[in-house]
């Protein structure tokens, strides 16, 4: 791993965006964003870490819903500059209790619909 931490390139602000994938379906669960410890973290105990940088915060994934992300593999693209991680998906990966982060379909008319099922309540996780 020392190879992927010499060469990757994080932004300006320390960060590289991570896309996070369901290692069965292929469904993309959430796009985040890692600084190198959250990226260090994640190598080495198998479980996403991000960076939130709304909070300005190390984070395990699923920390307080329990529906964590066990990584299965990892990629990375051409240019050394973004993630691909897939995972196995415990419960839902959306704070909104979606399976998925991408849980609206927007038609050519900009219509949104919500188009998949809610997995838990978010106010029985969230207090």
């Amino acid at each position: 791993m020392n190879k992927l931490l010499e060469n990757i390139k994080f932004d300006e602000k320390g960060l590289i965006p991570a896309i996070v994938q369901d290692e069965i379906s292929s469904e993309v669960l959430t796009l985040c964003y890692m600084n190198k410890e959250a990226l260090e973290k994640t190598l080495k105990e198998g479980k996403i870490y991000v960076y939130r940088r709304s909070k300005q915060k190390l984070m395990l994934k699923g920390e307080t819903s329990g529906c964590i992300q066990n990584v299965r593999k990892l990629y990375i693209d051409c240019e050394w500059n973004s993630l691909l991680f897939e995972v196995e998906q415990i419960k839902a990966a959306c704070h909104e209790g979606y399976f998925s982060c991408y849980f609206r379909e927007v038609d050519k008319d900009g219509n949104i619909r919500i188009i998949a099922s809610r997995i838990f309540d978010p106010k029985d996780v969230y207090k």
